[in-house]
């Protein structure tokens, strides 16, 4: 199979059967072999009556439905271990973005061999108080991961699929796929210029604390790939030198006391700041102890209740 389409969705019932048709035209006209596969993420409109009813009709469709709304990132995952084309493409349910852009998204992935092509919205049709903040966020992101991308949220990229079945997506992770991916050993990661189109219908399903939550994703994200399987090499590390450090200075006043007689240990600030030290390098020993052993002995943290699916044989 070529490509497999991942759609997630999250009260889209007016556009998804437009998008679908439109998928369906994009992929008749280039002659691929394909699947779209739809995860509805707990909507309570009528998204999944419209996805079982086109699945019913169009055996290339198939739907995925999650008991109650677990996040973008969990749509996508699920949709991932799915997915079977040799290129994965996923994009917004919301119509704003253009499936006019698979053909080129595709060859990308076959002829140039890149491992990654993630969509960059050049021209968009939001508001100041969207385009403002996310330069600042995909600034922020470019200078942590060393990934040179304009657009980490944009929802349209395109995956080989052996990319997607080698990453691991939760929370609000799904701006970071490229960088999961980077860390994975996927390294020729791209971009390509598309059409952002402005909403058709309905609202968006995201407000400012997006931005909020993506800087703290991109802390989560660095220090989880890097000391994600090895938690004490992180909080073990600060954790003894956050020890020796206040243990070096109550020796120092101990010393002063006992042989200089000089001052009483508990009048100097110094005394106490050492103190705190000691214990919150200690506790932070303790907490890379038991971090270590919640990672290894954790099951998979993706555990997404399926209520039902369509489509699938």
């Amino acid at each position: 199979m070529d490509i497999t389409v991942i759609v997630p969705v999250f009260n889209e019932d007016e556009s998804i059967p437009e998008l679908k048709d439109w998928i369906t035209k994009v992929m008749n006209q280039n002659n691929f072999s394909y699947e779209i596969i739809m995860v509805d993420d707990g909507s309570t409109d009528s998204s999944w009556e419209k996805i079982e009813e086109m699945s019913a009709k169009d055996s290339h469709l198939k739907g995925i439905k999650f008991r109650r709304n677990y996040g973008k990132s969990a749509a996508l995952n699920t949709g991932f271990k799915a997915a079977q084309g040799d290129v994965v493409i996923t994009m917004d349910a919301d119509m704003q973005d253009s499936p006019d852009e698979i053909p080129e998204l595709f060859r990308m992935i076959k002829e140039e061999k890149y491992d990654v092509v993630s969509g960059w919205k050049k021209k968009r049709y939001d508001p100041i108080s969207k385009t403002v903040p996310s330069k600042l966020f995909n600034a922020t992101a470019r200078f942590f991961s060393g990934i040179k991308l304009h657009d980490f949220n944009c929802g349209l990229k395109a995956y080989r699929n052996t990319v997607v079945k080698s990453v691991e997506v939760y929370g609000e992770m799904h701006r970071y796929i490229p960088v999961l991916a980077k860390q994975a050993g996927f390294k020729k990661i791209g971009e390509k210029v598309v059409q952002h189109r402005a909403r058709k219908y309905g609202v968006t399903k995201f407000g400012i604390e997006r931005f909020i939550n993506g800087f703290l994703d991109l802390l989560t994200v660095n220090i989880v790939l890097k000391f994600g399987k090895s938690p004490m090499h992180f909080f073990g590390l600060v954790g003894t030198l956050s020890f020796f450090i206040g243990f070096g200075i109550l020796a120092y006043l101990s010393f002063a006391k006992v042989v200089w007689n000089q001052y009483q240990m508990t009048d100097r600030p110094l005394f106490y700041f050492g103190l705190l030290t000691l214990i919150f390098g200690t506790q932070l020993f303790l907490t890379g102890f038991v971090a270590e052993l919640v990672a290894r002995s954790s099951a998979d943290r993706n555990t997404y209740i399926i209520e039902k699916n369509t489509g699938f044989e």
